[in-house]
């Protein structure tokens, strides 16, 4: 099942959404799907991060200062 949802394009959009539906051979609709299911996906994983990092620092879980140090030395090893 399908739904319809009336939505207005600012009009470099609608001509990028356009030109990339003929160019790819794939309908306005299907590109404009598959952009909707990548962004809401996204912002589902970045959302539910941010509710478990949130969880554990409630909690009191966080790195130990030898943890941190760990981390940085790699980084600061990596950058030279």
């Amino acid at each position: 099942m399908s739904a319809v949802m009336p939505l207005r394009l600012p009009d470099d959009v609608a001509d990028t959404l356009a030109h990339l539906a003929k160019t790819t051979g794939r309908s306005k609709s299907f590109l404009a799907v598959d952009a909707l299911r990548e962004y809401l996906a996204r912002e589902a994983w970045q959302i539910n991060e941010i509710q478990k990092a949130l969880t554990e620092a409630e909690a009191g879980d966080f790195a130990s200062a030898e943890e941190l140090h760990g981390v940085l030395d790699k980084w600061i090893g990596n950058a030279r």
